[in-house]
């Protein structure tokens, strides 16, 4: 199967899921508290955050957060969408093979990953690691997620791909090391931790 394709993610589907509050997954409170934690976790570890990478940024959930919790960093939000694109000035690109200058010390993919076939997805995952020498939050739901009956099916977008949990990790670490939360953290960073900080040990 082919991974989704830019034609998707149109007006009507930026309406369905985001601008219209009946049928919107985005919940306000539960951004704050991600924003937060994942902010806080990043200046606890002292991982310097100048550059910021949201790579499917959508509507932008992410800027106000990098903002307020990082005030003299630079926010690069690529969006696959041209419709997004052109409504908010978004750099078109896909995660999958967006490249940039130099790595970023902070990556955001949120919600991105099962629009993509096990190939497509394989390629995004390496490019992650080449695109944050610093830190990576990544969000994406599983088959697990669906067989613990964790998503709510009605509110979700059906149309994706239920990959693996495993597949997504085998994927990161390669670049990243695992710290919980959908936090991950580069290979090339130099940020101490202690053993039980990180998944794996």
């Amino acid at each position: 199967m082919q991974s989704a394709s830019a034609t998707l993610f149109d007006e009507a589907y930026y309406q369905r899921f985001y601008f219209d509050k009946k049928t919107s997954v985005v919940d306000p409170e539960h951004m704050e508290r991600l924003g937060m934690f994942v902010c806080s976790y990043l200046k606890y570890l002292r991982v310097p955050v100048r550059r910021v990478l949201d790579v499917g940024c959508g509507i932008g959930l992410w800027k106000g957060i990098v903002e307020r919790h990082f005030p003299g960093a630079s926010y690069q939000g690529v969006e696959f969408s041209p419709y997004l694109c052109e409504r908010f000035g978004w750099q078109q690109g896909s995660v999958v093979d967006y490249a940039a200058s130099e790595p970023f010390d902070w990556v955001i993919c949120q919600g991105v990953l099962p629009y993509l076939n096990p190939a497509d997805v394989k390629a995004a995952l390496h490019n992650l690691g080449r695109l944050s020498k610093g830190a990576l939050y990544v969000e994406a739901v599983s088959r697990e997620d669906y067989e613990q009956d964790i998503i709510d099916e009605d509110l979700t977008d059906n149309r994706v791909f239920r990959h693996r949990a495993e597949l997504y990790r085998r994927g990161l670490r390669e670049g990243f090391v695992e710290l919980g939360g959908g936090v991950w953290l580069s290979r090339q960073a130099e940020v101490p931790m202690f053993a039980l900080e990180h998944v794996g040990g």
